[in-house]
Order: structure tokens, then sequence, then C-alpha cells
């Protein structure tokens, strides 16, 4: 008998045991859940547990005092808010259709507005702090930037051999940027190929944000390679330029073209059938197709001799760069300068149109050469201020690493060809 009480009492101290340990476990796990649970809920530097939280977008017809009044802030409220956080912060009169905005909310009976927080993009937002002191702040998310290495073939456009690597679209004008003083991506040529090394934005380490910077490139276009690497050459403006393998500057006194990335829809000819005139006459000028409103700008640094308009020339613009070089575009929409604005390389001077003698949205390009007009693709066109030597050591030494990384598995088809080009 006592042995039969000693046995069960055994068991029954065993179960308590047991019981107890599975109680702890589970409660530990439920505590480590709940920390989780408060972690994830933390955003923009608040604790979103200890509010009622109210995600939206900014629709069509919205403003601050009509967002506000939904949740219950008065006119006259709203009118304190706006005057006491400044434009510089803050612009409660430019609020975005489709931009996420989130409300925060006291968790008592009176659901008071006590935040209001506006994402300016993907990555920038603007705090508005509600409560007892009514102020602003500016603040970004947490974002992790990853270098990426891709590479990609021309089979029919940049764009698209771009798209087929399985990189965002932005690159294709970061290509044209950077390269727009030395390749003309309107004569690019099927198996023409790249590879580049370029910085990506993450928020919160998974989430896509955006191209940051491309650090190095080469471009093959005819058997030829087109080294391009970013450099800081001004640290104190904190200003970069790419450069080549030799460390000279891919930029060039002119542009390539006078808009982003788009199409010869007709170039420089003696000879040419005109659209409107339906007739036979030279056309001395390369035109661009492009949507109207495309931004038009300056191939070069000058001063604006013409702003005017003509019945041939539509709305057209005049540079004068040099006593030498002159550019002329036309059948604008819109123009962005008068007659004596200086201008810079890469301002924007006008916006494609088809006003004039134009079946089309387009800018006709004209260059001219001591007073005569030329086609520019067959000039030899003056280059940029070079590198300062006393920085070519420190450059070369930089772009070491990185042209290796760009060669391999790169030069593989064309390596003694490309050798003798670089060398």
């Amino acid at each position: 008998m006592s042995k039969f009480i000693s046995i069960f009492g055994a068991l029954l101290l065993l179960a308590f045991s047991c019981e107890s340990t599975t109680d702890n476990e589970e409660k530990k796990s439920k505590n480590t859940t709940e920390r989780k649970v408060e972690v994830e809920k933390n955003a923009y530097g608040f604790r979103l547990n200890n509010y009622h939280v109210v995600n939206d977008t900014v629709s069509n017809g919205d403003f601050f005092a009509s967002i506000m009044d939904k949740h219950g802030v008065t006119p006259r409220e709203v009118y304190e808010i706006t005057q006491s956080v400044p434009d510089t912060i803050f612009d409660f009169r430019r609020l975005n259709v489709g931009r996420p905005y989130t409300i925060l909310k006291s968790k008592d009976s009176l659901s008071k507005p006590l935040a209001f927080i506006y994402e300016n993009n993907k990555i920038d937002y603007t705090k508005v702090f509600l409560d007892d002191s009514i102020y602003g702040e500016k603040a970004k998310k947490p974002v992790t930037i990853k270098t990426r290495v891709a590479s990609g073939v021309i089979n029919s456009s940049l764009s698209l051999a771009i798209d087929e690597a399985g990189i965002d679209y932005m690159l294709t004008n970061r290509f044209a940027d950077i390269y727009q003083w030395t390749i003309d991506f309107f004569k690019i040529d099927k198996g023409d190929r790249f590879k580049v090394i370029f910085k990506e934005k993450y928020i919160n380490d998974t989430i896509y944000a955006g191209i940051e910077s491309i650090d190095a490139a080469v471009f093959e276009h005819r058997n030829r390679a087109y080294y391009a690497f970013e450099f800081m050459v001004d640290s104190t403006l904190e200003r970069t330029e790419y450069f080549d393998e030799e460390a000279k500057t891919l930029r060039r006194f002119f542009l390539k073209a006078p808009v982003q990335y788009s199409r010869i829809s007709s170039r420089y000819s003696p000879r040419r059938f005109h659209p409107v005139h339906k007739r036979w006459k030279s056309h001395k000028g390369t035109d661009y197709a492009a949507p109207t409103g495309t931004p038009i700008w300056a191939t070069a640094n000058g001063i604006v001799t013409k702003s005017s308009y003509t019945r041939g020339n539509g709305k057209y613009v005049k540079i004068k760069h040099t006593n030498k070089y002159s550019t002329q575009y036309l059948h604008m929409s819109r123009r962005a300068v008068k007659v004596g604005d200086r201008v810079k390389q890469g301002e924007i001077i006008g916006y494609v149109g088809s006003t004039g003698y134009a079946t089309g949205p387009h800018v006709c390009y004209r260059f001219w050469v001591n007073g005569r007009q030329v086609d520019p693709y067959k000039q030899k066109l003056p280059k940029a201020e070079p590198m300062p030597e006393k920085l070519k050591p420190a450059y070369l030494e930089f772009i070491k690493n990185l042209k290796v990384e760009l060669d391999k598995d790169f030069m593989v088809n064309h390596g003694i060809e490309l050798e003798e080009e670089i060398q």
C-alpha cells in the first residue's frame, strides 16, 4: 500500500512539474510575441500601440483643412497649426494626390488627433505635432544602401536591355546622362553591351526605394569599351564627375542632344522631301521626336540671342556659345528663356511642341560654326576642362578595383581588340 502511495505521489509531482514548465514556456512565448508586436508597431519615431492609428492617402479635392475637419479639428485650430509650422518645414498648400498620410489619435473617448504624418516620398516624411505644443519636423525612414553589379546586351534598345537585365528602368536615364557626350544613343547597335556597378536604396533593408548612384560602368559600342567612373572633384561642394580609365573627362563642350533619350525623326540633309511644303529641299537641322512638353535644354553654356516666333520656326530660341559656335531650337510649345539670359549646359530653355512648320511634336536642333549651318554629328567639337593633374594619382588608385570588377567576365569575347583600344 505504501509503495502504491509513493508511486502515485511521484506521478502527481511530475504532472504538476510538467504543467508548471508548460505554463512558463507558454507565458515566455506569449511575452516574446507581445514584445515582437510592439517592435513591429513602431513607426515614424512613434510607438503606435499608444495611439489609434488612421492610415489614408490624399484624394482629389483633399486639402489639409478638409482632412483635419474629417477628424474633428476646427477651422480655428487648423489656422493655428498652419501658422505655427513654417513653409520650410511643411507647405500645407501642397498635398499631392496619392501620397500616403497617417493621423495618430488619442485612445480615449475624445479620439483627439495628436500628430499628422505626411509621406513626401518613399523615404522622406514630415511630422506635425498637434498636441499642447504645435510644431513640425522633417525626417527620413531608415535607408540601407546596397551595391549591385549587372550587365546586359542590346537587342533592340537600351531601355529594353536594362529591363531584361532586371534593373530599374530609371537606370536608362542615368546611362544617357553619363554618356551623353561620348555615345550617340540614337545609333547604338544590336550586340552592344554594358556592365554597371551601382547602388540601390532600401527602406528598412527590404523595400526597394530607387537608385542611389552609378559608381562605374563600361559600355561596349562597335568593339570599343567606353568606361565611366564617378569621382569626387570638389569635396567642399560635394561635386562629382565621370571620367574614363585614363582620367579623361566624359564631359564635352556640347551635349550630344538637346532632349532626354529620344528618337531622331529626321537628320541633317542637303536634300529632303519636306513633309509640309511637299517638295525637295535642304534640311539644315536634326529633328528629335518627343512628346509635347518634353524639356529642351541648352547643349552648351552661352547667351540667348533670340527668343521669338516666326511662321516657319514656330516658337524658337537661339544661343551664342562662343564667337565660333551657335545653336538654335525650333517648334517649341513654350519658351523658358528670354534674350540676354545666360544659360548653362543642360539648363531648360523651352519645351517640345509642334509650332511653325511641323507635322508633329519635335525639336529641330540647328548648329552654326563661324556663321554657317552644319551637321553637329560631323564636327570635331571641343572637350571640357580636364581633371586637375594633382588629382590623377588618387583617381587612378581609386578606380583600380572598380575596373577589375567591370572587366571580369566582360572582356572575354573581345579581349585583344579592347586591350589595344584602351592602352
